[in-house]
């Protein structure tokens, strides 16, 4: 990452509060666009993913500090968005201090993941120096995984190391070095584009709706009723018999109501198209 001081920084200690949250605001928007000339990489990334994954390979981030509670994070939403278990996307990740400096904990944890030549590692670190990321990358390399890295470093060892690195400079941080504020904003958006187009490839999604959540609560269970009842035109009481009959799952009563089938059926034409409700109702192959 970018640790030069920002071009404002002697006149910060005297702004009023609002003038230094527009600072922040106009930094954070200058970020963003930053994710831009990152686009084609970030593609070819999804699309790389996303065919490990058909194959049976399951995703491994590693990072440390802000990187790698960035990265947990994305790991731990996904079971809950897009219904997938908690074992396809994992995160191994270390904290602040002398914590990211250890190569040998890192070689280790990529060790224990026993990654094989179908699965993906994703090492995130803004400024693609890490040790911990870096050795679990070698580690990875050693075993045959897809190697992608994310940073705030262009031309940084992390990138160099890796098959796919996506390198985005979001420039002086207002606060220098800190890497939760514009490198945190960009890392946050890199690995949204990554998880969402990714399982959204797989079929964990249709016409960008969760139609694979667990509808474990009121709340999801009413957005689920919602969500069948806008792609299906059906009545509140199919909607609410076809998910009743379905299990809970959206996806299912969809099938059901749209291809007047029984739960069974629809079970068995998405198992056949593995899970993908596009292809199921014949508005895409397979």
């Amino acid at each position: 990452m970018n640790e030069h001081a920002h071009p404002r920084a002697d006149e910060l200690d005297s702004l009023t509060t609002r003038e230094l949250l527009e600072v922040m605001q106009a930094e954070d928007r200058r970020a963003i666009g930053a994710v831009e000339s990152a686009l084609d990489t970030i593609v070819g990334a999804v699309d790389a993913i996303a065919e490990r994954l058909r194959h049976g390979g399951t995703w491994h981030y590693f990072g440390a500090g802000t990187s790698g509670r960035l990265a947990a994070l994305d790991a731990a939403e996904c079971p809950a968005t897009f219904g997938v278990a908690p074992e396809l996307i994992q995160s191994h990740t270390v904290g602040d201090g002398e914590a990211e400096d250890d190569a040998a904990q890192g070689r280790a944890d990529a060790g224990s993941a026993r990654l094989g030549a179908d699965d993906v590692v994703v090492a995130v670190s803004a400024s693609g120096r890490t040790a911990y990321v870096l050795a679990a990358l070698e580690e990875a390399r050693a075993a045959g995984a897809l190697l992608v890295a994310l940073t705030c470093a262009p031309g940084s060892p992390l990138g160099a190391g890796a098959e796919i690195a996506i390198e985005i400079d979001a420039g002086p941080e207002v606060i220098a070095g800190s890497s939760r504020l514009k490198a945190g904003t960009v890392t946050k958006v890199v690995l949204n584009m990554l998880s969402t187009g990714v399982l959204s490839q797989l079929g964990h999604t249709y016409r960008g709706r969760m139609v694979d959540l667990v509808a474990s609560n009121q709340k999801l269970r009413a957005r689920s009723e919602r969500m069948v009842h806008e792609v299906t035109t059906s009545s509140v009481g199919e909607v609410k018999s076809a998910l009743s009959e379905a299990g809970g799952s959206a996806k299912v009563a969809i099938l059901m109501l749209r291809c007047r089938m029984t739960a069974k059926q629809a079970r068995a034409r998405l198992a056949s198209v593995e899970g993908d409700l596009a292809a199921a109702l014949g508005e895409r192959r397979p």
